[in-house]
């Protein structure tokens, strides 16, 4: 049947409906092979029986039931998440708003809870209320409960009752033991073994890596699926990592869609709802963020060959705490800057010897390294002493990125060295090495005024954020810090709490 997305004919749809059920009740014996038919292609069960509820078309006048007719992408996505399923391996879907996938993950569920016995599938959201509340239309247990009620009482399962298996958090198959069971917050994967995954929007997670680790042991199909929201978090870190299979469903994608209802959207909505909901946008759908993402791929569209590197080097050491933390060295000639040396567990001794011999291998190749900057705001106190003890001693400059400064403008020194890493990215052109980490860090890193001075967000509200360290923006940052900016006159006082790495701005 040729659907008319813009306004399809629903009166039509029913009707075939309606006569394919007319056929089953005259051979009542051809259900088996139905079912058996059904079980091997679920995007058939779904534009041949499903149903979806759209509140919107009330206002409309129109019917708020509508059947599930997939569009191309939509089958697609039905396709790669079984595809993902029977090969026990993970995927991640990003997506615009209002693209179905909701549904069709729910539409998956039951598909896979009729007809595989003893399955079990698993939802999981950072909210309670975004799993399962009773007569809530958001959550995806009332879709879960819905698309079972409104299928032909031929095919739900023999038994059924929705008081007495459709309950709260756990949705009961009487004919085969298969379940649909939900989860919240830091209780997703802390239950039973699942068939397969669905973690709902988990860009947003306050503790995506524990949540992963938690999930891991549950199931070996685990799916994350959501809008993106900025790229220092880990869905971010995920999509872009090479690991896992990931599906893109795009506004574009989308028949029931057009360049004026896009068009429509950019004028009545916030760019970052834009960027985050409909363009799929990971640089751009960061609120309050410093700097610009599309900065940072001009930068990382740059090689060596691209820039004249002229002056001397300057390092930027940022040392880790232990965890999962990192102890990053940069190394910047003017417009150039070389891939990040990176490591974990370093002590402050090693961590030292590491940058001496990064120094060593430039040096041999006749190049000159001006000055080696160590945060002294944490950890690196030890690798500064070690580095002032040695040949280089003279030229290793420790920073307290917590210090006040007195220039009426930036809050403290922190400030400072990343209005200055903003104001040379800003004049192009900059060869920064492509790592997606490193883009996300600084692209990701948040702003505010404190008594009217710049005030960037620490350290410890942004792991508390997105669940790391930016050990790597920092160490970028760090090559700014130039004689003039840490000067000791310049400073105007410590400020003991920040560098306790207690927040010194609670507007986060």
């Amino acid at each position: 049947m040729k659907i008319d997305w813009s306004g399809p004919d629903c009166d039509q749809v029913w009707a075939e409906r309606t006569a394919r059920l007319d056929r089953l009740g005259r051979a009542p014996e051809a259900l088996g092979a139905l079912k058996e038919y059904y079980k091997d292609n679920p995007v058939a069960f779904i534009n041949d029986w499903g149903c979806t509820i759209d509140p919107r078309n009330a206002e409309l006048g129109l019917p708020v039931t509508i059947p599930f007719i997939l569009f191309p992408k939509q089958e697609e996505f039905v396709k790669w998440l079984v595809a993902r399923w029977r090969a026990r391996e993970n995927g991640l879907a990003e997506k615009s708003r209002d693209m179905g996938v909701s549904w069709i993950c729910c539409a998956v569920a039951v598909w896979m809870w009729l007809f595989y016995d003893g399955a079990v599938i698993g939802f999981g959201s950072r909210k309670e209320e975004y799993v399962d509340r009773l007569g809530d239309p958001k959550c995806l247990f009332w879709k879960v409960r819905k698309f079972i009620t409104l299928l032909p009482k031929e095919l739900r399962p023999h038994g059924w009752e929705e008081r007495q298996h459709g309950l709260y958090m756990r949705i009961l198959n009487p004919s085969n033991g298969s379940a649909i069971v939900g989860e919240a917050g830091d209780n997703i994967g802390r239950g039973n073994r699942t068939s397969i995954y669905f973690l709902d929007e988990s860009a947003f997670y306050d503790r995506p890596d524990s949540i992963d680790a938690a999930v891991s042991q549950t199931s070996n199909c685990k799916i994350d699926v959501s809008t993106p929201n900025g790229n220092g978090n880990a869905f971010f870190r995920k999509r872009h990592s090479g690991k896992v299979p990931v599906f893109t469903l795009h506004w574009r994608d989308d028949p029931r869609k057009s360049q004026e209802w896009y068009d429509k959207q950019v004028k009545a909505l916030d760019p970052v709802i834009v960027a985050q909901e409909i363009d799929i946008d990971y640089n751009a759908s960061t609120n309050n963020a410093w700097i610009d993402g599309a900065l940072l791929l001009d930068a990382q569209k740059n090689g060596p060959a691209d820039i004249e590197a002229t002056g001397q080097w300057i390092i930027g050491v940022d040392a880790a705490h232990m965890g999962n933390d990192e102890s990053v060295i940069h190394m910047r000639k003017g417009r150039l800057n070389l891939e990040q040396r990176i490591d974990r567990k370093l002590e402050g001794p090693a961590l030292a010897g590491r940058i001496v011999e990064e120094i060593r291998a430039l040096e041999f190749t006749g190049e000159y390294v001006r000055a080696i900057v160590v945060e002294l705001d944490g950890p690196g106190v030890s690798c500064h002493d070690h580095l002032k003890l040695g040949y280089y001693g003279a030229r290793v400059i420790g920073v307290h990125t917590g210090a006040r400064l007195r220039d009426n403008i930036n809050y403290n020194v922190r400030a400072l060295l990343w209005r200055r890493a903003r104001d040379y990215l800003n004049s192009p052109p900059v060869a920064l090495h492509n790592d997606t980490e490193l883009r996300a860090q600084l692209s990701s890193m948040r702003y505010a005024y404190k008594d009217g001075l710049l005030l960037m967000q620490d350290k410890k509200t942004y792991k508390k954020d997105y669940g790391r360290s930016p050990d790597r923006a920092d160490a970028f940052v760090l090559t700014f810090a130039d004689t003039d900016v840490i000067q000791e006159e310049d400073y105007e006082e410590f400020d003991y709490e920040f560098l306790e790495e207690r927040s010194a701005y609670s507007g986060y």
